[in-house]
């Protein structure tokens, strides 16, 4: 894998010229298959500028399999089936909270909405679920987060994981308040802990409602 170059819009974060080096460095001597491919690894970035981010929904690392991932969590190439269980439980409480559900698993069009699909851990080497956990990327998590908490953003922080970053979360700059929604993860070990039945999807509408933004399109059906 080629060195990964930093997304323009986000190059300015202490992380790509602290951390990323080193990554770059890793990545390079390590022999497995790394997903996604290059040039999706910071998808997410590239796809939501700081500016345009509304809401924030974090993942934990690339799916594993081959031809799944491609840079936005939760998101997988829009051929996959069956759907990640994961995905599969977002899409029935979807379908719960708003009485529909995309056709595919392609979320990219969420983030062409200012929905920044952004995993802790970047990089994944296939068929190793957590296999780079410790490289460094959680940095760069964390200094998102920062980022886009200037300006009120809805946060969707599913499972420990995710929740253990919320005090990177800032209150905003300029007065207002974000959304932050916390529940259970969906994969299937949690989902009916308190995912089911969280309605994430009508909460942030409703939110961004209320700052006189125009609401998400979750399903485009």
């Amino acid at each position: 894998m080629d060195n990964l170059l930093p997304p323009s819009a986000w190059s300015h974060l202490p992380f790509f010229s602290d951390q990323l080096p080193a990554i770059n460095a890793t990545i390079h001597s390590d022999p497995r298959e790394i997903l996604p491919p290059r040039d999706q690894v910071f998808a997410a970035l590239t796809r939501c500028t700081p500016k345009s981010v509304r809401a924030v929904i974090l993942g934990q690392d690339p799916y594993p399999t081959p031809g799944h991932a491609h840079g936005l969590s939760f998101s997988v190439e829009p051929e996959v089936r069956p759907l990640p269980r994961s995905l599969g439980n977002i899409y029935k409480e979807m379908v719960t909270d708003l009485g529909a559900a995309p056709l595919n698993g392609d979320l990219r069009f969420w983030a062409d909405q200012g929905v920044l699909l952004l995993n802790t851990c970047l990089t994944v080497p296939a068929g190793e679920a957590n296999g780079h956990a410790k490289l460094g990327w959680q940095s760069l998590a964390k200094q998102v987060l920062q980022e886009v908490s200037q300006s009120p953003t809805a946060f969707v922080l599913w499972g420990k994981q995710a929740q253990g970053l919320a005090h990177h979360i800032s209150e905003p700059k300029n007065g207002g308040q974000h959304l932050l929604i916390e529940s259970a993860h969906p994969s299937p070990l949690s989902a009916r802990r308190g995912f089911f039945g969280s309605r994430p999807f009508s909460r942030i509408n409703a939110w961004l409602t209320a700052q006189g933004q125009p609401q998400i399109d979750w399903t485009n059906v």
